[in-house]
């Protein structure tokens, strides 16, 4: 808890998503915005986002689906590159998260020097994208090799587009994963993107996890974020600050401050 605190500097941070468009490659990649265009994107997002006072922004390329298990390699360089690009504009810790790959993941963190970084690292899964079994071995042995281990490690335990194929309780699931990889932040996800984590799977985690930070990851939204705060330690946001609330529009600057005046009335 205090290394998780020492990055984002406040308790129960508000970790904002910056979703790129879909790099090129992917089915969704507008070719004519180019790499320029995503630039822009992303940077008009980040100042939003900044300006409504979130505690930390996370990179990822949530509009690159169908989603792959193995990244290609230019979809993890391009990320690199826009986050370059941006770096000089960035105020606030950031973190990094291609989904749905921890090698990738890890290594655009070293990359780009991201202060925490998010994946599915562990279980396994029967998943739109067919059998997921990540390795949190590996991923760790690859961050020990890129000589970052100050690189927070945030395990979402409840892979959202799929299903655990082991029957334990998601709270058992989340007190093994801690006692076997010792993960810097468990979150718990709903069923998709934008779709909220039930309460009852919070209040569970976090009582078995006491001393480890768990987070809410997808779905959290201006009327429930103050009864999120009172259970978790903190959120990962970022339909609900979009224009209208939908994924794959902008942040509206206006949803943001709203959204953050509420988190700061709460804390």
């Amino acid at each position: 808890m205090q290394k998780f605190q020492a990055v984002f500097g406040t308790a129960k941070p508000v970790i904002a998503m910056v979703h790129l468009g879909a790099l090129p490659g992917t089915p969704l990649h507008d070719a004519d915005a180019g790499l320029d265009g995503l630039v822009t994107g992303a940077a008009a997002d980040l100042a939003a986002l900044q300006a409504a006072g979130v505690d930390a922004v996370m990179f990822g390329n949530e509009n690159d689906r169908p989603y792959e298990f193995n990244v290609d390699t230019a979809s993890t360089a391009t990320m690199a590159y826009v986050i370059g690009r941006l770096r000089d504009q960035i105020t606030v810790p950031f973190g990094v998260n291609v989904l749905w790959d921890p090698d990738s993941t890890v290594a655009l963190a070293a990359a780009t020097g991201a202060a925490f970084c998010r994946e599915i690292f562990t279980g396994t899964y029967a998943s739109d994208m067919g059998i997921w079994t990540p390795d949190a071995g590996r991923a760790l042995r690859y961050r020990k090799r890129l000589q970052r281990d100050d690189l927070l490690m945030l395990y979402n335990v409840s892979a959202e587009f799929a299903d655990s194929m082991d029957r334990r309780p998601l709270a058992d699931r989340a007190r093994s994963a801690v006692f076997s990889s010792v993960p810097d932040a468990v979150l718990v996800s709903g069923q998709i993107t934008g779709e909220a984590a039930r309460m009852e799977d919070l209040e569970a985690v976090k009582a078995v996890l006491p001393d480890t930070p768990v987070l809410a990851n997808t779905g959290v939204k201006h009327d429930t974020v103050a009864d999120v705060m009172r259970i978790a330690d903190g959120c990962v946001v970022g339909s609900s600050l979009k224009v209208d609330g939908h994924t794959w529009n902008a942040v509206d600057p206006h949803r943001a401050r709203d959204f953050m005046d509420r988190v700061r009335a709460t804390r």
